[in-house]
């Protein structure tokens, strides 16, 4: 047997976990075993098993082409730092009870070095228009190399300062930056405290006016874009002055609520019954918020409406136009009869027909 891969030396902080991985390959295929020896210098090797240390040690192994395995503690203490030997072998007496194998196992090492977590102290100071977040690590740490102040997946600043204290300042008000942050020490392991900064629930309403057809199924969806996530929603229908508190159990309301979404769905709208607005409101912590959202219901019909309109001025058209040939005078003669302009000749008047009329007489004569 020989390793593809060995264990690689850590340092990890206290209440984290560590996670060691190795490979062997040979013919037949090998087998892995894991051992600990702790610093203790009375201590001597001891085989770790799945379940080991109160269930925080997991080991998972795979035997295909060739042997792979890994360890992984969760919950660090002290007591996890020590040396860590992976140990391969595929001699058919390696576990004998009273046979030696008569190829030794062959082992790889790696050292875990549990540091206790420092305490790093967090603080959110509010001035006019401005937070100041602050961090700061007690005494004793590891070397320090910089800082990143940390929101979500997105870095907003970082330094190469070795202080234990940092801090970093928001423009604006504080309802609008609520939210979990983070101060991050580049040290080696690497530290973060956290810093939050918690506020009333600021619901907001997915759409302020919704719209829905008599006999559909309306939806309205409120949403809490701030932190902390609100705990309980509820909802509420306006009506004759007063709130009526809307339940699942009325059978026409279905109410779905996730963290800082809720979600209000109405079966069968009616017109007189559903009409009106509607109150979403959500409570954490710090307070109760609130968001209107006003439905109004449709007739079925209503989107004939505008056909309807087209079709009568259709034929408010038709019946003008009727009225106005029926009401021409008989004598009258089409402008089509008189031909097009510009080839169209004038009419000849009275005086100009007699008098062609007497100079046919005198031809004939």
């Amino acid at each position: 047997a020989g390793f593809i891969k060995s264990p690689l030396s850590q340092k990890r902080l206290a209440q984290d976990s560590v996670e060691l991985y190795c490979e062997a390959i040979g013919n037949p295929i090998p087998e892995i075993q894991w051992w600990f020896e702790g610093n203790d210098p009375n201590e001597t090797y001891a085989q770790l098993w799945d379940g080991a240390r109160q269930d925080r040690v997991k080991i998972n192994a795979t035997y295909n082409l060739h042997s792979t395995s890994t360890v992984s503690i969760a919950n660090l203490t002290s007591d996890d730092s020590g040396m860590y030997e992976c140990r391969a072998s595929n001699d058919p007496d390696r576990n004998h009870l009273s046979k030696s194998p008569k190829v030794k196992w062959i082992r790889s090492q790696a050292n875990v070095f549990v540091i206790e977590r420092p305490e790093i102290v967090t603080q959110v100071s509010e001035s006019p228009g401005k937070l100041i977040l602050s961090c700061n690590m007690s005494a004793p740490h590891p070397t320090i190399t910089g800082h990143k102040w940390v929101h979500g997946t997105k870095v907003l600043e970082k330094d190469e300062t070795t202080s234990a204290f940092t801090s970093y300042t928001i423009n604006g008000k504080k309802e609008e930056h609520s939210g979990v942050y983070e101060c991050v020490y580049e040290a080696d392991p690497q530290l973060r405290g956290q810093v939050n900064i918690s506020v009333v629930p600021q619901v907001t309403a997915y759409k302020k006016s919704e719209h829905g057809n008599e006999g559909d199924t309306g939806v309205l969806i409120c949403k809490n874009p701030s932190f902390p996530a609100v705990a309980t929603w509820s909802w509420q229908k306006s009506g004759h002055g007063v709130s009526a508190l809307l339940e699942n159990a009325s059978g026409r309301y279905i109410i779905k609520s996730s963290g800082n979404v809720t979600e209000l769905r109405i079966l069968k709208l009616d017109i007189e019954q559903d009409t009106g607005d509607y109150f979403c409101n959500g409570t954490n912590s710090y307070g109760t918020g609130g968001a209107t959202v006003n439905l109004r219901v449709r007739s079925r019909l209503a989107a004939l409406w505008p056909f309807l309109g087209i079709v009568a001025e259709v034929l408010v058209l038709v019946t003008i136009i009727f009225i106005y040939e029926k009401r021409r005078k008989p004598d009258e003669v089409p402008d089509g009869k008189r031909g097009t302009w510009p080839f169209s000749l004038p009419r000849k008047s009275n005086a100009t027909n007699h008098k062609d009329k007497n100079v046919r007489q005198r031809n004939a004569n």
